[in-house]
């Protein structure tokens, strides 16, 4: 276990950061700024899993900063916390234990803390600051007492900062909490379960155990037995009892609707959806009261759920039109038909292969014929107006750079040293004929590292396959063209895999590809267009023995044109959601 703790303690330096000269994260950065003062509740496996049958500390409270290493306290619960918490120190609470990750100066240690870094290789933050792990207890005289960590409590410490360094990123703020003179920052009720992978000796019979981290904490899911395993962790409640049908029509500019029972395609006027989320398209009243005895009341509640995230992902700040649902209409309204990239936008061009394309002149041909200050390199270095529609395409390569300096820790640092990642893109389409948007990623590298890109996919054009384009100084593709595990052996090892709109239960090819995926233990990061897809997607993975180590999360570089599926009204948005495994 000593030589995972350490990488551990490694990983979660460089993601929570340090103060000025003792460590890799000198750099203010979001998750020092976030989670600094605020309570966690951690539930790690089931209570019987542990030796007392609870768990051994349920609450957690970051601490440290303002220039020094980031900590944590570890409660045996949350009224244990609250007894010991000042608003300046930690409060000594008869008869009270409490379990701390701490850095601390060698000078200053007990010899039995000196014996146990020692004994777990850790190693020093910056030069002369050491990780601390143990346990305080103060009697009832007021004397502290302090012993090392059982094994057992070693192993939910790991398991804490696994989950915590994967769900962290997903707090969001609430700024309606605190006054406008607060120094505290408070934020929105979470909860969020992610899976962990045991190191071997740490197993016990399990590779993996479910984390569930929430903020206040005592939050629990809102879930019915009617929720499955590929069920994203959002909370929701059961839809009524009763059987009400009513006929509501669904509010639609679109031509045509496919009921999601028969498939039958009916005009947008005519349909109809489920009157409890409003999700679920129908052809008539006798399909919807069918599909609610067959499956859909088990998973109406899910749907309203994310039904009501609509708000949530609309990007508000731009100034196009973001309703796609008849595409030549929407990019005539942008004066962008039928021309250059966007000819992909829509099936006027669908009879040319992706990547064959006609190309008639440059960059400016490229996007439409945009004029130079419409089109990128990005929004804000280039002063590009709201009001250009580029972050739709642009949503491909940013997604890609958000994934390998974001979500990655190891292509982060891979790029951070000056060197070259390895990404293997999988299943590409349009992205074949969007490769002046790809150009995109290497001005936001800005002099750091390099990146070969893949493409591996059976829509790749024979004619393609085997070429390199170098279509930066910062960024290279590769186009070959097959399924994924067929020709893996003869390209350059990955560092990590990604897929875009991977549609993974739509596509039977995917079940070889994440097999090789397992075997070989890259890091892998896909997106889908909404949460049921990402539902699905997670069940397919967890079908092949991969297990999901970063949770469906919107994607900040999501396009902001909202996108349709004909049989139901869920938020659809290209690269809408990303998750990840193995990482």
């Amino acid at each position: 276990m000593d030589l995972h703790l350490k990488n551990l303690f490694g990983r979660f330096q460089e993601q929570f950061g340090s103060g000025p000269g003792l460590g890799p994260g000198s750099e203010p950065n979001r998750g020092k700024d976030c989670v600094l003062g605020i309570f966690f509740g951690i539930r790690v496996g089931k209570d019987s899993d542990w030796s007392s049958k609870k768990q051994p500390f349920p609450c957690v409270q970051f601490i440290g900063g303002d220039g020094g290493d980031v900590g944590f306290h570890m409660f045996r619960s949350e009224s244990d916390a609250k007894k010991m918490t000042g608003s300046r120190e930690t409060i000594r609470a008869p008869n009270v234990e409490l379990l701390r990750v701490t850095y601390e100066l060698e000078a200053l240690m007990f010899p039995s803390n000196k014996r146990m870094i020692k004994s777990l290789s850790l190693e020093a933050s910056g030069t002369d600051r050491f990780p601390v792990i143990d346990v305080a207890r103060c009697m009832s005289s007021g004397e502290l007492r302090f012993r090392n960590p059982t094994l057992e409590e070693l192993r939910f410490v790991y398991a804490f900062m696994r989950a915590i360094s994967l769900v962290h990123p997903l707090l969001q703020e609430d700024k309606n909490g605190a006054s406008k003179w607060s120094r505290l920052m408070y934020f929105e009720t979470f909860i969020e379960t992610v899976d962990v992978q045991w190191p071997p000796e740490m197993a016990k019979g399990h590779d993996l155990v479910a984390v569930t981290v929430s903020h206040p904490p005592g939050q629990a899911y809102e879930e019915k037995a009617c929720s499955t395993a590929s069920s994203t962790p959002t909370k929701y409640a059961e839809p009524p009892r009763e059987e009400v049908f009513v006929d509501v029509r669904v509010n639609s500019n679109c031509v045509y609707r496919q009921c999601t029972l028969c498939e039958k395609e009916v005009h947008g006027d005519q349909s109809q959806c489920c009157a409890l989320c409003r999700a679920v398209v129908y052809c008539s009243s006798l399909c919807q009261k069918q599909h609610w005895k067959e499956t859909h009341k088990s998973m109406c509640g899910l749907y309203k759920a994310m039904m009501e995230r609509e708000e949530e992902l609309v990007m508000k700040i731009f100034l196009f039109p973001c309703s796609a649902d008849q595409p030549c209409k929407w990019l005539d309204s942008l004066g962008i038909h039928q021309k250059g990239m966007w000819r992909r936008k829509c099936v006027c061009y669908a009879h040319y292969p992706f990547g064959l394309l006609p190309v008639k002149g440059g960059l400016w041909d490229s996007w439409g014929g945009l004029g130079d200050e419409e089109f990128p390199q990005y929004y804000n270095l280039r002063s590009l107006p709201l009001s250009s529609p580029v972050a739709d395409i642009l949503s491909h390569p940013f997604t890609v750079y958000y994934i390998l300096t974001s979500l990655n820790i190891s292509s982060k640092n891979l790029l951070l040293k000056g060197k070259e990642v390895i990404l293997h893109f999988l299943g590409p389409e349009g992205e074949l004929d969007w490769m002046p948007a790809f150009a995109e990623i290497g001005h936001l590298l800005n002099g750091s590292g390099n990146i070969h890109i893949v493409m591996v996919g059976p829509e790749v054009p024979t004619n393609l396959s085997g070429t390199t384009s170098g279509i930066n100084s910062r960024v290279r593709v590769n186009l070959v063209r097959g399924n994924y595990q067929d020709e893996a052996t003869y390209l350059p090892s990955p560092h990590i895999i990604v897929a875009l709109n991977c549609g993974m239960e739509s596509y039977s090819a995917w079940g070889g590809a994440l097999e090789l995926i397992k075997s070989r233990g890259v890091p892998a990061f896909f997106t889908e267009q909404s949460e049921i897809l990402c539902a699905n997607a997670k069940q397919v993975l967890r079908g092949a023995g991969l297990h999901i180590t970063h949770p469906v999360t919107p994607n900040p570089f999501r396009s902001p044109v909202k996108t349709y599926c004909l049989s139901n009204n869920l938020p659809s948005y290209s690269n809408g959601f990303v998750l990840g495994v193995n990482t």
